[in-house]
């Protein structure tokens, strides 16, 4: 029986089933749209029809008891003009009118707030909306909304599971940061770990190896990125004795040496915005979007042990995350602290030179003050095992590693331009009359950036485009951001985009990059394994010297590209604080990528109208968008497949892009070698799943 009064019912039908003023007896059909979205319904296939009927079907079944667990309710959507705004995540009143809807409940303002989290909001501005809006997914709390509004119960009882839109959930799911992961495991794993000898049983994957229990495992973590910072955490919280070593500075001196380069052109080859604490990323835009599943367990712990370090709250939540350069520098403060006090040993400024192999295993590595290039204050230290965690731009040590027969595989990457426009027009463009509204980051809606790609067939009427297919997509998109210098020799140009949190200049940028593979190598007489790194330092010497030098960087208006010409006018104002110079940048790549950019940049003029103007500046060269090689290891244990003992991990070895995918790897390899040296009884595998690899994902 209902616990609502009669009037609840009445207003209860009368508000969700309102008669239509206007019946037509016969409905004028609709032509079918396509849009390059998602299919939904009668746009889907009937394969898909069937796939979500059966998945429909099996989430039906799996509601054991409704008045229990939480429900999670997808793509509620506030209008902006009654949204607080992207910074509130918390529950308003206009949402909890979107939950009333989906409830069927009559009186939005009756339902308590306690009962609802917000997990995920973002903005949705696409002109196929009638309106943009923010985007919620919610869970509901079923005792906490009865507790509260016992009225709710006859609600709750008619409330069925739809696919993507309205599922149940027996319990709530609770994300942890590693540290207490551990801590957790350990204590189960705490009887099991020491042998009844007085040794402790190190299960490799080389077999069974004893220790004494007052030698514990001695690891070297080579980089400090994401991966190698993450991997030193489990590894150290297992209780091995670990050592981090980084050619750059921590982040206070890098900041400085950055300085300098924009101040007075004095590039610090060791300390940049390649190397040093925190890896490239840390002077890039701090993006936390991933392809790898951002709802997934281990994505999830990446997210929360990075609050912990001092990270907002608000990036579980935004369906956009990032940080910024100004709040990722005292997150990494706090982290190494805490790998200070876990005990791990820091050596900055220390270059590994080489690796120490005996009998196909290795046994630790060579290094040298990384200001000395003649490596004459080199020493050896030992180690039981090497994790490999160098970023993408480590050159020297992929020829380290050939010179021990280690296999390295080329990979395909891509190359282009980065592509700059004033961010206001980037704005109109997305936000249309909504523009006035962002106020350069402190405004009611996100600084607007954009995502585009295009597929290019091999054929361009009878000229094959280099007799292949490609595509051509936007990379690391910084609104409100800058274009840096990301060059670690003098002799060449590479560029990136950065930006801070607030994501207030007044430029956006991004690379606009075009698919190569090891065909493209070869066409330039490029071979063997490092001929992915040879094919990027050629164009980045091509563009060093099309500037002219003194890490001036050459440009050219999107207009002038289209046509390629180059006019006699100044170009648009640049973000790059070193320098633009006016050149033809036709003459930098091959046929193949210019005539990409030139069909691709058309086609986002079309789908973005405005993307094409004269205030749209091209810099050349973006290279660096992954690791132009794959180091082989095993599955299971992260292991080389070629050289025992050494662990390749993150962007520098193949299996990760981004800030999110190469923590998430260095996590899950730092359990992997944790638990091939007995120092955990099972991976991390059983807790939060397997990880995907960036490296194996199609745009």
């Amino acid at each position: 029986m209902s616990l609502l009064p009669s009037k609840f019912g009445a207003l209860h039908l009368h508000l969700l089933r309102p008669p239509n003023p206007n019946p037509s007896p016969h409905p004028r059909r609709q032509p079918l749209k396509i849009f390059c979205g998602k299919r939904s319904g009668r746009q889907r296939y009937p394969s898909e029809r069937k796939v979500l009927k059966l998945k429909h079907k099996d989430i039906v079944s799996n509601v054991k008891n409704k008045f229990q667990g939480v429900w999670r309710l997808s793509k509620l959507g506030v209008p902006v003009d009654r949204d607080p705004g992207k910074d509130f995540l918390g529950v308003s009143q206009s949402l909890l009118e979107e939950i009333a809807k989906v409830l069927e409940f009559p009186v939005a303002s009756m339902l308590p707030s306690e009962a609802f989290t917000v997990v995920r909001k973002s903005f949705d501005a696409r002109k196929r909306l009638k309106e943009p809006k923010f985007l919620y997914i919610v869970e509901m709390d079923v005792d906490k909304l009865l507790s509260l509004e016992p009225r709710a119960w006859d609600f709750i009882s008619e409330l069925e599971p739809k696919v993507g839109l309205v599922e149940h959930m027996p319990q709530a799911r609770k994300s942890r940061d590693l540290t207490s992961i551990i801590h957790d495991l350990k204590e189960v794993d705490q009887s099991s770990v020491s042998g009844g000898s007085g040794n402790t049983m190190l299960n490799g994957s080389q077999g069974l190896y004893r220790f004494s229990t007052a030698r514990k495992p001695k690891i070297a973590v080579v980089g400090s990125g994401p991966a190698g910072l993450f991997a030193a955490l489990v590894l150290a919280e297992f209780g091995a004795d670990v050592t981090l070593i980084e050619r750059g500075q921590p982040v206070e001196q890098r900041g400085r040496d950055i300085g300098a380069l924009a101040v007075r052109r004095i590039l610090q080859t060791e300390s940049n915005f390649c190397f040093g604490e925190g890896g490239a990323g840390t002077w890039s835009d701090g993006k936390l979007v991933t392809r790898i599943g951002r709802n997934s367990g281990s994505v999830l712990a990446v997210m929360e042990t990075l609050v912990q370090f001092g990270a907002p709250e608000g990036i579980l939540v935004n369906g956009k995350p990032h940080l910024g350069t100004d709040k990722l520098v005292p997150l990494l403060r706090n982290f190494r602290q805490h790998l200070l006090k876990l005990g791990v040993t820091i050596k900055f400024g220390t270059r590994v030179d080489d690796l120490l192999v005996d009998n196909e295993q290795v046994v630790g590595v060579k290094v040298s003050d990384s200001v000395d290039r003649l490596q004459s204050s080199s020493k050896k230290w030992e180690y039981d095992a090497v994790v490999l965690a160098v970023g993408h731009s480590a050159r020297d040590l992929y020829q380290t590693l050939l010179s021990h027969n280690i296999e390295l595989i080329p990979k395909d990457f891509a190359v282009g331009l980065r592509i700059e426009h004033p961010q206001e027009v980037v704005n109109s463009l997305q936000y249309s009359g909504l523009a006035t509204e962002v106020c350069r980051g402190r405004g009611k809606v996100p600084v607007a950036d954009y995502k585009v790609a295009k597929y290019v067939s091999g054929e361009k009427g009878a000229e094959p485009l280099h007799a292949t297919s490609r595509s051509c997509y936007s990379f690391c998109m910084c609104p409100g951001g800058q274009v840096v210098l990301t060059s670690t020799n003098p002799s060449e140009i590479c560029v990136n985009g950065m930006s801070f949190s607030r994501r207030d200049s007044k430029w956006a940028n991004a690379a606009l990059v075009v698919t190569v593979s090891t065909k493209d190598f070869g066409a330039l007489n490029l071979h063997g394994p490092l001929a992915g790194v040879e094919f990027q330092r050629e164009f980045e010497q091509r563009a060093a010297r099309m500037g002219g030098g003194n890490f001036v960087v050459p440009v050219q208006t999107v207009t002038d590209f289209m046509d390629n010409k180059l006019s006699a006018t100044s170009v648009p104002q640049s973000s790059y604080r070193l320098g633009v110079k006016a050149a033809n940048l036709h003459k930098i790549f091959p046929d193949y990528v210019t005539e990409t950019l030139q069909q691709s940049i058309s086609a986002f003029d079309k789908e973005l109208p405005g993307f094409i103007s004269k205030e749209a500046l091209l810099h050349g060269v973006e290279t660096r968008t992954s690791s132009p090689i794959q180091i082989p290891r095993s599955v299971e244990t992260y292991e080389s497949t070629t050289l025992k003992g050494l662990y390749p991990v993150g962007e520098g070895a193949g299996y990760a892009g981004g800030i999110v995918s190469a923590a998430v790897d260095g996590m899950h390899a730092g359990f992997a070698v944790a638990k091939n040296f007995g120092l955990c009884s099972d991976g991390i595998e059983s807790i939060l799943g397997k990880a995907r690899s960036a490296a194996f994902l199609e745009y």
